[in-house]
């Protein structure tokens, strides 16, 4: 899988693209990650990328052409999605992470400042995503939010796939929350770790499993249970 990402600050991207999970993608040769910077494709000896939005207005509005030089240097296949991050965008969830994950080849667009011409949008965007109602200075960390969520749903990119499926959101909960989990030491403070998980006994540990995500997300999350019974 090959992943592009245009942003204004590069090193912020490849520091990020080098940790954990995302790291052990990439040293695994299980993905690819390209992080260009709009910067290069300006013109001016001021690497300007940002200018007054026409009409007035507070916020400076990222140029169209370093943006769009950017994407178009990377000569992406046909179809390849090219992804703003934008607060106009479709919610990110996991559904949509695993909808991304089918891709062999990904572009994330991250912004600053006000925003970007409509001219990137009418002339290289394909999709637009949104990781929550509230703004942040730029794309660079719901980037890498997106990333990481499909990243981690590849192929071997984790070295356990059972803790993926039982991951919450995923389909084998119904899309609730994952369970309660414990480890060592088996009492702390007064509180013990529920006898049935140190029973031995899988059958009843998956039946207290499925009863702790089913509490947990009517304690939690109420609103996936309705979603839930939408489907």
């Amino acid at each position: 899988m090959r992943i592009n990402v245009v942003t204004i600050f590069p090193d912020v991207m490849e520091n990020i693209l080098s940790m954990g999970m995302l790291g052990v993608g990439r040293n695994k040769s299980l993905v690819d990650y390209r992080v260009v910077t709009p910067r290069d494709f300006t013109t001016d000896k001021h690497r300007t990328v940002d200018d007054e939005p026409y009409g007035g207005g507070g916020g400076m509005i990222m140029m169209a052409p370093p943006i769009i030089d950017a994407v178009e240097h990377l000569k992406l296949p046909d179809k390849s999605p090219v992804i703003l991050l934008s607060p106009a965008g479709r919610p990110f969830n996991q559904k949509l992470a695993h909808e991304l994950a089918a891709n062999e080849d990904l572009t994330f667009l991250c912004g600053r400042y006000k925003g970007v011409d409509q001219r990137v949008r009418d002339l290289v965007v394909t999709d637009e995503i949104s990781i929550g109602d509230f703004i942040l200075s730029g794309g660079e960390l719901a980037a890498a939010v997106c990333i990481e969520a499909v990243v981690r749903l590849r192929e071997d990119v984790l070295g356990n796939e059972e803790t993926r499926d039982t991951d919450s959101f995923e389909s084998r909960r119904d899309y609730m929350l994952d369970c309660a989990y414990y480890t060592r030491p088996a009492e702390f403070r007064g509180q013990r770790v529920p006898d049935v998980l140190l029973s031995g006994n899988h059958k009843e540990i998956e039946s207290w499993r499925k009863q702790s995500s089913l509490d947990r997300t009517k304690t939690l999350r109420p609103d996936l249970l309705d979603e839930t019974n939408r489907r």
